[in-house]
C-alpha cells in the first residue's frame, strides 16, 4: 500500500513526500480509514510505529479550517507534546493549519492567544485542566485524541482525564491509543469511547526486523571501557545511552565528554527550558549523544538515532520495547546493544523471553580488531582522495631528502599513531564465559551456580561481530573528523 492510496488532499501528500514517506506502517494502514471514516479508535501501538503520523493526517485530511479549534490531542509529557505539534506542523504547514502546544512551566497568556488562534490544540493534561477549569478557554473539538493514554495512567493523571472530558460537551471522535493494554485502560476506554473498533500492534511488529539486537557482557568495573570501545567499533551517527539513575546520566555525560564525545544528559531533575534546549541540540545534531533515564525520555521521538545502547538493562520488558524503539524508525536500520553484568543477565534472558526476538550474545571487540577497521578505513580514505595542492607541495618539498615510498612510510606512520586504540587489550567475557552463563540461567536450583558463573574469565582474542562504518581517523577528537 501507499500513502496515494489514502486519496488524501494535495497539499498533505506533498507534505508527506517532502518527509520522505514512501510507504505507510502497519498502524498507519490499519488506522487511517477507520479514523477518515469517523469511528472511535482504541489503538495498541508503541512509540516508534508511525503512531502519530497514524492520527494526524486523517484528523488534517478532515480539517474544515473553519477559524476554531477543531482537534484536541492530549499527551503525557511536554516533549511529548512538542513532537507531536511538530508533526502536526509538518503535514499541515502547506494547507495553512494553526498549531497550539500547551503546558505547564510556560506564561499563561501566550498559549491562550495561540489557542484562539489555532485549528489544532496539544496539551499535557495538567496545564490544559488549568485553563479549562479557570473559564480560560472553552474548546468544543470535532475530534480529541488521548496519546499514550499508558504514560498518562503511570504518572496518575486518570482524574485529570476523566475531568478533561467533563469539559467538552456534544458528540466527538475519539481516538486512544496506548502502549499497553491493561484492565485500567480498558475501562477508560469504556468510560470514553462509543463502539470504538481495535486496532494492535503486536510486539512482534515493534520489535522489528530493522533493529539488530546484541548485547555483551562484562564486568560493573568494565562498563565505561566496553561502552568506549563500542563507540570506537560501530562509531554511531547518532545515539542514545539509557541509564537507570540519574546520577548517573549525570557522571557518564561528564566521563563522555572528558574522552571527546559531544554529548549531553536528560533526567528529570533538569529544568524545562534546560531540557528542551538539549532536546533541541540532539534532533539538530549539534549532540551526537544523549544520555538518558527511561522518564526523561518518555515521548522523545527523533527518526535519525543510529543506536540505543542499554548500559544499564531496564526493569521489565516494556521499557526494553520503548528503549530500542528509538531507533530503526521510518524504514531506516538501527541496532540496540545492551551491556550486562553477570548479575543481570537472567533479567536479560527474561526480557528476550517476552518480546519474543533474537538478542543476540557478542563479545567486546580487542584492539586489533579496531585497528584492522580503522586500517581498512584509512585505505579507502586515501583510495578515495583527490590530491590537493597543499598535499602535492608538501610531497614535493619532502621528496628532496626522501624517496616516495620513505615518504609514504612516514605519513601512513603518523596516520596510525593517531589512531591507535587505548585501553587493554580485552574487556569483558569470552564467548566460553557466555555459554556458561546461559547454562546456569536455565538452572532454577538456586544462587550459588548463579555465583560461580559470574567467575568465568578466560578471555578470547577477536570478536564475532560484524563490522560496521567507522569514524574518520578514529581518534578520539570529535572535533576533527567531518
Amino acid at each position: 500500500m501507499k500513502f496515494e492510496d489514502f486519496n488524501f488532499k494535495p497539499e498533505i501528500t506533498k507534505a508527506i513526500k517532502d518527509a520522505g514517506f514512501r510507504e505507510p506502517s502497519p498502524i498507519q494502514v490499519e488506522a487511517i480509514p477507520l479514523i477518515l471514516e469517523g469511528n472511535d479508535i482504541i489503538g495498541q501501538a508503541h512509540t516508534g510505529t508511525g503512531k502519530t503520523a497514524a492520527f494526524a493526517l486523517p484528523i488534517l485530511e478532515k480539517l474544515e479550517l473553519n477559524g476554531d479549534v477543531e482537534a484536541l490531542i492530549v499527551a503525557p509529557t511536554r516533549e511529548l507534546a512538542m513532537q507531536v505539534s511538530d508533526e502536526v506542523y509538518k503535514f499541515g504547514k502547506e494547507l495553512g493549519v494553526r498549531s497550539a502546544t500547551v503546558y505547564g512551566g510556560t506564561a499563561y497568556g501566550r498559549q491562550i492567544e495561540q489557542i484562539k488562534r489555532a485549528n489544532v490544540v496539544v496539551a499535557t493534561p495538567g496545564r490544559l485542566i488549568d485553563l479549562l477549569d479557570s473559564k480560560k478557554i472553552r474548546l468544543n473539538p470535532s475530534i480529541i485524541v488521548l496519546d499514550e493514554a499508558d504514560e498518562m495512567l503511570d504518572m496518575g493523571f486518570l482524574d485529570d482525564i476523566k475531568k478533561i472530558f467533563s469539559h467538552l460537551k456534544g458528540e466527538q471522535q475519539r481516538l486512544l491509543f496506548s502502549a499497553t493494554m491493561s484492565k485500567e485502560i480498558r475501562s477508560l476506554a469504556q468510560r470514553i469511547l462509543k463502539e470504538p473498533k481495535s486496532i494492535s500492534i503486536t510486539q512482534s511488529n515493534v520489535t522489528n526486523s530493522n533493529i539488530e539486537q546484541e548485547y555483551y557482557v562484562v564486568e560493573e568495573r568494565e562498563k565505561d571501557d566496553a561502552l568506549i570501545r563500542l563507540y570506537d567499533y560501530y562509531n554511531p551517527h547518532k545515539s542514545i545511552i539509557f541509564c537507570r539513575m540519574r546520577r548517573e546520566v549525570d557522571r557518564l555525560a561528564t566521563f563522555l565528554n572528558s574522552q571527546g564525545f559531544n554529548c549531553g544528559g536528560l533526567h528529570g531533575d533538569m529544568g524545562q527550558r534546560e531540557r528542551e534546549q538539549t532536546i533541541r541540540e540532539f534532533k539538530k545534531g549539534n549532540l551526537e549523544v544523549l544520555i538518558a533515564t527511561d522518564v526523561a525520555a518518555r515521548g522523545l521521538d527523533v527518526n535519525d538515532v543510529s543506536h540505543v545502547f542499554n548500559y544499564h538493562i531496564p526493569f521489565d520488558s516494556q521499557s526494553y520495547v520503548h528503549r530500542i524503539g528509538r531507533t530503526g524508525r521510518a524504514g531506516k536500520d538501527g541496532v540496540a546493544i545492551s551491556i550486562v553484568t553477570p548479575s543481570e543477565f537472567r533479567a536479560l534472558q527474561k526480557i528476550q523471553k517476552n518480546v519474543g526476538s533474537e538478542i543476540k550474545s557478542k563479545t567486546i571487540p580487542n584492539i586489533s580488531d579496531i585497528e584492522e577497521l580503522k586500517s581498512g578505513e584509512v585505505a579507502n580514505k586515501v583510495i578515495g582522495t583527490e590530491p590537493s595542492e597543499a598535499g602535492i607541495k608538501l610531497v614535493e618539498d619532502l621528496k628532496e631528502a626522501y624517496d616516495l615510498s620513505t615518504i609514504a612510510f612516514k605519513l601512513a606512520t603518523i596516520i596510525t599513531n593517531e589512531n591507535r586504540v587505548k585501553g587493554k587489550d580485552n574487556i569483558g567475557k569470552s564467548l566460553e564465559d557466555i555459554k556458561k552463563l546461559l547454562k546456569y540461567a536455565k538452572d532454577d536450583r538456586g544462587g550459588n551456580r548463579r555465583g560461580r558463573s559470574s567467575r568465568g574469565g578466560n578471555r578470547r582474542r577477536g570478536s564475532n561481530s560484524n563490522g560496521r562504518g567507522r569514524r574518520d581517523g578514529g581518534n578520539r577528537n570529535r572535533g576533527s573528523r567531518s
